[in-house]
């Protein structure tokens, strides 16, 4: 670790050592990262990420770490923090699909990785595009959204994502279509290769009303903050949503609404999330996703089937599981 130290400060790459976590997630917990690279350009990125392989260094890469639980004994190897890239935001006018005929043309907005979801939005809204209004107060960042098709309200990353650049370590840039990307509810082609980097990606938009579009955002932030616990750090929705089900009423009447694990709690606001009340750690928080797990599947055994792996929901003949969506990062 000690020689990659150097390769980085040699390089003018910036990173710091003994990084806590906790303050790179919204959940706030998290211990310290031996490395916290800090890449600036797409070729520090790169230069960060073939570095760890040549010298057998494990990597993630952070966004926002909104949908992120770490390990309270940290990470071992180098988190690489994308929204360190400074990579913003462009906009294109009418432009073409491939193909399309003679006057068949949208409005594009290209962002980088790093930058977060609500600025894009913003961005959108002062340009008097329309399309994004969903996703503002998705706490993510452009990355992020495209490698987990983030959504809410009924909008989803599919419906307006056009392409995006992503990196592959052993095959280079890619550009992928949002078809090749394979986009479904909290999964994309790019969930299967983590090792896979967005680079930026290109949003297909409309011209709008941009007093219609700002009364869109405020209506659908107005309704998070009445039914989601804002106010408390948390990963946002703990669990994914089983097809035909919503996991937060599942969970409130399986009796777990307010149960506590240390300073974990299942909101009393929003059964769906686990808050962290102030001095939750991560084994807290397993614990109690555990005991909700469990407590779901005595309430509703004839429909669900509680399969032990957390990071996968399997339907079989008599139900379905109940999956957290929050990733554990070791």
């Amino acid at each position: 670790m000690e020689r990659l130290k150097q390769q980085l400060q040699a390089e003018g790459i910036a990173y710091r050592a003994d990084e806590p976590l906790a303050a790179h997630c919204t959940f706030k917990i998290g211990g310290p990262a031996d490395v916290f690279a800090l890449p600036e350009t797409e070729e520090q990125l790169c230069r960060v990420i073939a570095l760890c392989k040549e010298q057998g260094v494990k990597y993630y890469l952070l966004g926002n770490g909104s949908n992120i639980l770490f390990e309270d004994a940290g990470y071992r190897g180098v988190v690489i923090d994308t929204m360190a890239l400074k990579m913003g935001i462009g906009f294109l006018e009418q432009v073409a699909h491939p193909g399309a005929a003679p006057g068949e043309v949208y409005d594009a907005v290209v962002a980088g990785a790093g930058l977060k979801l609500s600025s894009l939005c913003t961005a959108a809204l002062e340009n008097s595009l329309t399309g994004l209004e969903f996703a503002y107060g998705i706490p993510g960042t452009v990355g992020g959204a495209v490698y987990m098709n983030a959504g809410a309200y009924g909008g989803e990353m599919k419906q307006v994502l056009r392409s995006a650049a992503v990196l592959f370590p052993e095959e280079g840039i890619r550009t992928l279509s949002c078809e090749e990307l394979n986009l479904s509810y909290r999964h994309s082609l790019l969930t299967e290769h983590p090792e896979a980097v967005v680079l930026y990606a290109e949003f297909e938009l409309t011209p709008g009303d941009p007093e219609a579009i700002r009364a869109a955002m405020r209506e659908l932030m107005a309704k998070r903050k009445a039914s989601q616990p804002l106010e408390w750090p948390s990963a946002g929705s703990t669990f994914k949503r089983p097809e035909g089900y919503f996991a937060g009423r599942l969970i409130e009447e399986a009796g777990c609404k307010g149960l506590t694990v240390g300073g974990a709690q299942v909101s009393e606001k929003h059964a769906g999330f686990v808050i962290n009340t102030g001095s939750a750690t991560c084994a807290d928080v397993r614990e109690l996703i555990r005991r909700v797990q469990e407590a779901v599947y005595r309430a509703h055994g004839d429909v669900l089937a509680l399969i032990e792996k957390v990071q996968k929901t399997v339907y079989d003949a008599h139900g379905v599981m109940l999956e957290p969506e929050v990733k554990i990062i070791r």
